[in-house]
């Protein structure tokens, strides 16, 4: 999975907290030039966009689901978006567990593991028009 191929990307566990990674990481792919789509249940806009209350309301047209939220949510939310037919999911470290990983690989979805989005999108600084 190449990350400077995305574009649209969904942010489970996007937040306001500006010392938290899941704002701090929203921050950085908006400022790269990304459409993010923040998912978190607990707000209606974060950083002046939509946010989504989970990922069965987000259009079908992403990219990657990008999850910076503990695993034991993680295997939940990764199995609805499965479900509503989402492949390609990217976990932050931290992010992932073995659970997670056997569910994917049984589901054939397209994932990251120990990789940080930040990193591996470190030198894109706008989209290509």
């Amino acid at each position: 999975m190449n990350a400077k191929e995305f574009k649209r990307i969904a942010f489970v566990g996007a937040t306001k907290n500006p010392s938290k990674h899941g704002n701090i990481i929203l921050k950085d792919l908006l400022n790269k030039g990304f459409e993010v789509l923040p998912v978190n249940p607990n707000y209606d806009e974060i950083e002046d966009l939509k946010c989504y209350k989970s990922v069965k309301e987000l259009p079908k047209d992403i990219d990657v689901i990008v999850f910076v939220i503990p695993p034991r949510l993680g295997l939940e939310v990764a199995k609805e978006a499965v479900k509503v037919g989402f492949k390609r999911l990217w976990f932050q470290p931290g992010a992932e567990s073995e659970e997670i990983k056997q569910f994917l690989e049984k589901m054939e979805v397209e994932y990251s593991f120990e990789k940080c989005i930040m990193v591996e999108t470190g030198d894109k600084m706008f989209l290509e028009v």
